[in-house]
């Protein structure tokens, strides 16, 4: 979500928002990562397993990046600089997040790898081709 909405306004112009002053980590996961993990979890279903006919697999690049490395090098692949508007830590929020992606490896043998430099670049390449 903070590809598109961030590419979108740094673009436009309109400052985005940059919550605990950026020193936060996520991990941003590119959309082919997620549509193959999904894929091969379909193409092998789950047995039944102590009588629960499904698995549920976290899929995600499993690598949390500093929110601030996100925003440069998104900046660096739009050739813009974002206005930021920083600020503090929102209510509920944690510091840092990122898949376990053990299950989903040990099942159909797939970790999501996409580097998130190729991966912010291939998003712009194709938001520009479509806004």
């Amino acid at each position: 979500m903070a590809y598109f909405s961030f590419t979108q306004a740094i673009l436009e112009g309109r400052p985005i928002d940059v919550f605990n002053h950026g020193q936060l980590q996520r991990d941003f996961t590119y959309i082919d990562d997620i549509t193959e993990g999904v894929v091969r979890v379909l193409d092998k279903p789950a047995t039944l397993d102590a009588g629960v006919p499904h698995r549920v697999f976290n899929i995600g690049n499993h690598k949390p990046v500093a929110l601030l490395v996100f925003i440069e090098t998104l900046e660096k692949a739009l050739g813009r600089v974002a206005i930021k508007n920083f600020l503090p830590m929102q209510p509920g929020d944690v510091h840092a997040t990122y898949a376990d992606t053990r299950q989903l490896q040990e099942w159909v043998g797939f970790t999501p790898n996409t580097p998130l430099q190729e991966g912010i670049e291939k998003f712009v390449a194709w938001y520009h081709s479509r806004y």
